[in-house]
């Protein structure tokens, strides 16, 4: 077995920073920002190893490790992985950026926190070089695991801890299936290597009904990841009850995570069995277009409306796949063109998603997502965070001034009348005029006039003490603490003065994250032609 070691650096990389970030919090108790600033250092140095190792060294930018054969190895270092690792890298970094107001509350213990993310990191980077079925299964719950305890972290949150059951029954069941599903595929095939399958299913037709089997099951256990139906029950609660940057970090890393899984599977490994792959993953984003939209209609809570949302887009982006089903989209040139819509309209959504969550956590800090009607008036209190959601939000329903939403569904349906389903584009489109209802309704939101506070109920007077004990420390608002009455005073008086007038106050670290990810936003809108360009390496 021949082992390329540079090609492991990236893993060695984000291993590293797990380690480092638990041996910081154990030598430098109670410097948060010790520990924060190892794991980005780590996650920055994760990036920058993924690129140089997938696009600067070795054969033509390709490296290879835990190889049996010629085309018979276990990771690959090749550009595709290189822009994979990086992805995650950045949107681990950016999650550690807007924890920073929620570290320094308390609430949760920042090594750990850090520890779990760096570990999570090192599946993400391991996924996008897996070339066989054991690899990618254990590479998808390193990536998953930590997340459980992330959702939950959170002390003395019992909605955290409800979430994180939530999350953690739905993702065993689904995981179990894969793993039946792979157990068959092996059956059929007698390989677990994604070039074996590929082969070995071409050459035993005799085997097929059993691979299609398998197959059919490996894809519905590998939808969970992208919330896509049925495996789509865990999204809200999780979302939800997560704190507000894990539910960031979870909402794009997982559909970025299963996205390339299904590529992986139902592309690669699935030749022979084009057309079942195809029904499955066209069945699917069927059901998850429908059902996330018409449910997210009458959604209140913001971040139950993104989750829902979420549903939605995991219908768009398992679309051009299902254009497999038809013989016309199993040409070579089709299939080239549906991948290259699935990995654009992927890589415009983690973009668009992590925009509106940063955004919501400028606004909210550590708190919950809130109400939609929260954010009323967001656009007279801060009308850069506003901007922000509007390009966020407009962008996933597909309009302007969200040029880049707008291409990724253009990119979808021409993917779709390119393959010869022009049944599921009238489906994508119709449900994209259903999607435009809730997202215009939020973006609306947030330039309507504050509601007038309610009168106070008048009620007799009261007597009062001649004298009021105040202790000398109050707790106030997750963590802060004022020492004087006339500090407490202050507060009380602005938080009965008018909403409109509360300005919104957002730390450094949040705003950049914002502000990357918004400016990102952009650029992608104004340069699709780099986005395909880039999605030509997962040909």
């Amino acid at each position: 077995m021949r082992i390329d070691q540079v090609a492991l650096l990236p893993t060695y990389v984000a291993v590293a920073t797990a380690v480092l970030a638990l041996l910081v919090d154990l030598l430098v108790p109670g410097r948060r920002g010790a520990v924060v600033g190892a794991t980005a250092f780590g996650m920055v140095a994760t990036a920058a190893t993924a690129v140089g190792v997938g696009l600067g060294l070795g054969d033509a930018g390709r490296r290879t490790a835990f190889c049996i054969g010629p085309d018979q190895c276990s990771l690959v270092s090749d550009p595709a992985a290189a822009a994979v690792g990086a992805a995650f890298a950045v949107l681990a970094l950016g999650a550690v950026a807007l924890s920073l107001p929620l570290l320094r509350t308390g609430e949760v213990p920042v090594g750990e926190y850090c520890f779990l993310l760096a570990c999570s990191l090192t599946g993400a980077v391991v996924l996008g070089g897996a070339r066989d079925l054991i690899t990618l299964i254990v590479a998808l719950e390193t990536l998953t695991l930590p997340l459980y305890l992330l959702v939950g972290i959170r002390r003395g949150a019992a909605t955290g801890a409800s979430a994180a059951v939530t999350f953690f029954v739905v993702s065993v069941v689904s995981t179990a299936v894969a793993l039946l599903g792979a157990a068959l595929v092996y059956t059929a095939t007698g390989g677990v290597h994604l070039a074996d399958i590929a082969r070995s299913g071409a050459s035993a037709p005799q085997l097929q009904p059993l691979l299609k089997v398998g197959m059919v099951l490996l894809l519905a256990g590998l939808a969970f990841k992208v919330a896509a139906v049925p495996a789509h029950a865990w999204a809200p609660a999780t979302y939800d009850g997560a704190p507000l940057p894990v539910a960031a970090y979870l909402s794009t890393t997982s559909k970025l995570g299963g996205v390339v899984a299904l590529l992986l599977v139902g592309v690669v490994a699935g030749g022979p069995v084009l057309a079942t792959s195809g029904l499955t993953l066209a069945v699917l984003a069927v059901l998850s277009m429908t059902v996330g939209n018409l449910v997210a209609l009458r959604q209140r809570r913001m971040v139950r409306l993104l989750a829902w949302s979420s549903v939605a887009q995991a219908g768009y982006l398992l679309a051009p796949l299902g254009a497999l089903l038809a013989s016309g989209g199993r040409t070579p040139d089709a299939i080239a063109l549906v991948v290259a819509a699935t990995v654009a309209y992927a890589l415009f959504y983690v973009v668009l998603e992590f925009s509106a969550f940063a955004a919501v956590v400028a606004v909210r800090g550590s708190a919950d997502g809130g109400d939609v009607a929260d954010y009323r008036g967001l656009a007279r209190r801060s009308p850069w965070l506003a901007a922000v959601l509007v390009i966020a939000l407009t962008g996933l329903a597909g309009l302007p001034p969200g040029l880049a939403g707008l291409f990724a569904k253009v990119a979808v349906v021409r993917a779709l009348l390119g393959g010869d389903a022009a049944w599921l584009a009238v489906v994508v489109a119709l449900n994209a005029v259903i999607g435009l209802a809730y997202y215009v309704r939020a973006v609306a939101t947030l330039f309507a006039a504050p509601a007038a506070p309610a009168a106070p109920p008048v009620s007799a007077p009261e007597p009062v003490p001649a004298t009021v004990s105040v202790p000398a420390t109050v707790s106030v608002a997750e963590g802060a603490s004022v020492s004087a009455p006339s500090q407490v005073e202050a507060v009380v008086q602005v938080a009965d003065g008018d909403p409109a007038d509360a300005r919104v106050r957002v730390g450094w670290p949040v705003a950049a994250a914002v502000g990357v990810a918004a400016v990102l936003a952009v650029l992608l809108g104004f340069a699709p032609q780099g986005v395909l360009e880039l999605a030509a390496f997962f040909r």
